[in-house]
Formats: C-alpha cells, sequence, structure tokens
C-alpha cells in the first residue's frame, strides 16, 4: 500500500491527473474521470496506478519470454523521452513517423531497411572511393532521410508482441494495424480518448513531458526487470547443462578406471594361477616313458 501511496504522490506531481477541457472529452472515459475542475476534467488517480500495474506485470511477462514491445510516439514532446526508453531496454520504436503499412506490410518495411543498411555498408567501405563527390552527398542524404524513420526498427527482424503508444488518438494508423495483426496493444489513454480501442489503458495525461516521461520511465523499468530474469533464467540453465556434463565426464571417467582396474586384475590373477608344470619328487619332470617294456 505504500509504495501505492508514493507511486500516487509521484503522478500527482507530475501532473498525470489533468484531462482535457470538458467539452473535449469522450464519454467512455467516466469511469476514469474523477472530478471536473475549471471546467479541466481530473483524472483518477487509484484507476492509473491500478491500470499501470497491470500493464506493467503483462509487458514484464512479455519481455521475460523473449518478445519484442514496440514503442510508439511521434508527438514532439514524447519522441525524445520514448526513443531514449526503448533504447535503453533494446527495443523497437516509432518516433519520427508512423509510415503506414510499418506492421501490416512489414516485407516491405523490411526491404527498406536493408536498402539503408546496404547504403551504410557502402558509405563505410573503405573501397568507395571510386564514388564522386556527389554521388557520396546522395547516398549520405538518402540514408539520413531513411534512418530517421526507419532507425527505431532497423534491428526488428519480425512483427513484435506488443506495443505501447503514447497518445492513441494521435498514434491511430499505428493502433488499427496493430489491432488487425492481434498485436497486444498498451497506451496512456486521456480525457479525450476511447479507453476500449486499446487492450490496456493507462488512463493520464499525455500531452505534458513530465507525465509522458514518469509512465514510460515506469514501464521501461518493468520492461528491464522482465530481460534480467529471463538472462538470470538462462545463465542458471547454461549452469545446470555445465553441471550435468560434469557429472557425466566424472561417471565416465570412474567407469572407465573400474573397467582398467578389474583388466589388470584378471590379467594378474591368470599369471598367477595359471596351470604350472607337474612335478615329481628327486626334482624331475615325469614324462611318460616310450622305451622297452620292464625287464624279465
Amino acid at each position: 500500500m505504500e509504495q501505492n501511496t508514493s507511486l500516487q504522490q509521484q503522478l500527482l506531481e507530475a501532473g498525470v491527473h489533468f484531462g482535457h477541457l470538458k467539452k473535449k472529452w469522450n464519454p467512455k472515459m467516466l469511469p476514469y474521470i474523477f472530478a471536473e475542475k475549471k471546467g479541466i476534467h481530473i483524472i483518477d488517480l487509484n484507476k492509473t496506478v491500478d491500470a499501470l500495474q497491470e500493464s506493467v506485470a503483462a509487458l514484464k511477462q512479455i519481455a521475460k519470454s523473449g518478445k519484442k514491445i514496440m514503442f510508439v510516439a511521434t508527438k514532439k514532446q514524447a519522441k525524445d523521452i520514448v526513443a531514449e526508453c526503448a533504447k535503453k531496454v533494446n527495443m523497437p520504436f516509432a518516433t519520427e513517423r508512423w509510415l503506414g503499412g510499418m506492421l501490416t506490410n512489414f516485407n516491405t518495411v523490411r526491404k527498406s531497411v536493408k536498402k539503408m543498411q546496404s547504403i551504410d555498408k557502402l558509405l563505410g567501405d573503405a573501397n568507395a572511393e571510386s564514388l564522386t563527390k556527389k554521388e557520396r552527398l546522395t547516398l549520405s542524404r538518402d540514408k539520413d532521410k531513411m534512418d530517421k524513420v526507419l532507425g527505431g526498427i532497423a534491428n526488428m527482424s519480425r512483427l513484435p508482441s506488443a506495443l505501447f503508444i503514447v497518445d492513441i488518438g494521435n498514434e491511430h494508423i499505428a493502433l488499427s494495424e496493430a489491432k488487425r495483426l492481434g498485436i497486444t496493444t498498451f497506451g496512456m489513454v486521456d480525457t479525450n480518448c476511447d479507453p476500449n480501442k486499446v487492450d490496456f489503458a493507462i488512463p493520464s495525461n499525455d500531452d505534458a513531458t513530465k507525465s509522458i516521461a514518469i509512465i514510460t520511465n515506469y514501464i521501461t523499468a518493468a520492461i528491464a526487470e522482465g530481460l534480467a530474469e529471463r538472462q538470470a533464467a538462462k545463465d542458471d540453465e547454461d549452469e545446470d547443462v555445465d553441471n550435468e556434463a560434469e557429472k557425466k565426464a566424472a561417471r565416465l571417467q570412474a567407469e572407465a578406471e573400474a573397467e582398467g582396474g578389474a583388466g589388470r586384475g584378471g590379467r594378474s590373477q591368470g599369471a598367477g594361477n595359471g596351470p604350472a608344470k607337474r612335478r615329481v619328487p628327486g626334482g624331475a619332470s615325469r614324462r611318460p616313458q616310450t622305451g622297452a617294456g620292464p625287464k624279465k
């Protein structure tokens, strides 16, 4: 409970509770509105805390399972914060512009990413001196232009399992593409949006920089925790495999030594207990007589 109170206090100080003007509200946000003050709706931070904790629990599990979570925020006040947080946990992001079909036409987008990477490789190649100054400048401009839009998804080899969106109204194209593909969606939802459009709605102020920062950082911390738990589990598994291999090697060595000992013991026993020549008293060996018969 103390943790909830502390988190609620932090959200309050960051201005997460400030909604839009009453005239701009979406009636479906009614369950999340605490009051109206000077024509502005105030979001119920108890509901925000509950929704945030539910969201981070789900995101943590997705990260722990090794799946990708894509961050989406093209608003001026959100793009830098979101890009920085996504980079911290090595997750894909789109903060400059959402290309139509970035998810639904993913194969074509991947071709553009590969083209950007090949240009980058060409420019960095020491043997590219044959390029004229004009060609090099053109390629550099193309690469910078593509990197601005596609840089955040350069390492995304497959579709993400979830999308975290800041302002679902502004990112409606991304939201509709995710819904079409059955991708789980998480979003900061202000009082002017429909919370039913996302799977996990976090009622919050999606315009203030401080509000965006506190929610995004809280989510990023949960993702980082999930990734750390995944790595720890992987290390334990590797350790178990190594221990098993060591035990197996020791067992095989013991068996080999036991077999070697038995073999040596068998040979020495055979050498000591083999059939000996029969000797008669007087020291002469008994031999069969082949001469004449007994004297008369």
